[in-house]
């Protein structure tokens, strides 16, 4: 049977006609393109996810409990030591790899292109996002005698200008053969009516599935099989956008391997009770990051024997695994949170159509979303002003002014000390 004729009836069963209209126009290697497209894509679950925009979000009774957390300023010298050696060994032995997740564009900072590639004015001359993120690889590579294999993901979006960017500039010094550049898998958009857009490109219109996405992508692109070959154990998570981002702690390390946790994260106490991050909590006994806005008044103001916020560890997107449990987790499915967003398509006739206002959702997974598929975790809580400066806004909180206020503040102190 013709496997044109397999498709049309797939179109047909999800209601997707506009598309059977679409391959009729097509030829050849567009055509194919489109058709390969169609068979990748899950429609029974876009179309589940798709009426699930449509329901009310049920309300679930949720037992939240505080999570426990050690605080790397308060630990004892003798545990310090002894877990910055239990890392620092870990990492020798060649058993520790790093994931950037650097998918996005720098559209909310006024950046065309992609996020890794803005230039933070730092000391007169300034330095790209990758240049900073480098620098703190090269350091560690150097402190422990090895080289770190580095895993960058980006976006079918960006990757080609990363790639390119990366080459242009020798990869900052690092080893080129010990960098591997991976593309976040995607999901469809849809719009509300429930058709799946067509972009200009006469291909059904996709986004990147959110920052969960990362285990599943890291998975089918091989990088998940390359890690094993090269006998890595650990896996470190972080975001391009944090220029104080220390992706080499032995200290988170060493604490996590000596307790025998599957997954840990580095966490800041919150600025207030109500600064609106996502705290690090339990729920139904297991750990989970509730968002600011889930987490009752009440309860966002509670304080412990200590006088510490009960539910003050707030995320910073520093997260560490066991490769087991990353292998795991990139064989579950995480929720999918829709967001409604602005997305331009070819009408009927074939015509670009640019909205004015939010016309489509899109369907993302967030990475903290498989803590619940565990039941311990563990937290590490740092200081602020040394570990998290992140560059997410064009101005205000989060911002190139702040994120350079604070970079250069804590390296002029190290300097000074």
């Amino acid at each position: 049977m013709d496997k044109t004729q397999d498709i049309i009836s797939l179109l047909e069963e999800y209601n997707q006609t506009h598309i059977i209209d679409l391959l009729n126009k097509l030829e050849g290697e567009k055509k194919q393109e489109l058709i390969d497209q169609i068979n990748n894509i899950d429609f029974h679950q876009i179309m589940e996810l798709y009426d699930n925009t449509k329901k009310e979000i049920e309300i679930k009774e949720n037992k939240i409990e505080a999570i426990s957390y050690f605080d790397k300023e308060k630990l004892s010298r003798d545990q310090k030591e002894k877990w910055d050696e239990i890392g620092r060994k870990t990492i020798q032995n060649g058993e520790y790899a790093v994931i950037t997740m650097a998918g996005g564009q720098g559209t909310r900072l006024g950046h065309t292109g992609p996020k890794g590639t803005f230039k933070l004015d730092v000391y007169g001359k300034g330095k790209y996002l990758f240049e900073i993120l480098t620098e703190n690889l090269k350091e560690a590579n150097k402190k422990y005698d090895t080289t770190i294999p580095w895993y960058i993901m980006t976006s079918k979006e960006n990757n080609k200008e990363t790639v390119e960017f990366l080459e242009k500039n020798n990869y900052f010094g690092y080893d080129k053969n010990n960098v591997t550049i991976f593309v976040q898998n995607e999901m469809p958009l849809i719009n509300t009516e429930g058709k799946l857009l067509i972009s200009k490109d006469y291909k059904i219109k996709e986004a990147s599935d959110g920052n969960g996405g990362t285990y599943s992508s890291l998975r089918s692109s091989g990088c998940l099989a390359d890690m094993k070959e090269k006998g890595i154990k650990w896996i470190f998570v972080g975001g391009v956008d944090n220029v104080l981002l220390k992706m080499v702690d032995v200290t988170l390390l060493g604490m996590t391997k000596d307790l025998g946790f599957k997954i840990a994260s580095k966490s800041v106490v919150k600025a207030n009770p109500h600064e609106k991050v996502g705290a690090f909590c339990k729920i139904n006994g297991h750990p989970k990051i509730i968002e600011y806005a889930e987490l009752p008044e009440k309860m966002a103001e509670e304080v412990d024997e200590n006088g510490e916020l009960r539910y003050g560890e707030s995320n910073i997107m520093c997260h560490l695994y066991t490769i087991d449990a990353f292998e795991k987790i990139s064989n579950e499915t995480l929720i999918y949170h829709s967001a409604f967003k602005k997305n331009s398509y070819l009408d009927e006739n074939m015509k670009e159509i640019i909205p004015e206002s939010p016309n489509c959702y899109k369907f993302e997974s967030f990475i903290f979303d498989a803590f619940e598929f565990f039941d311990d975790m563990g937290i590490l809580r740092v200081k602020r002003e040394e570990e998290f400066a992140p560059v997410k806004n064009k101005e205000g909180a989060d911002s190139p002014k702040t994120a350079k206020e604070l970079y250069e503040k804590y390296w002029n102190k190290l300097k000074n000390n």
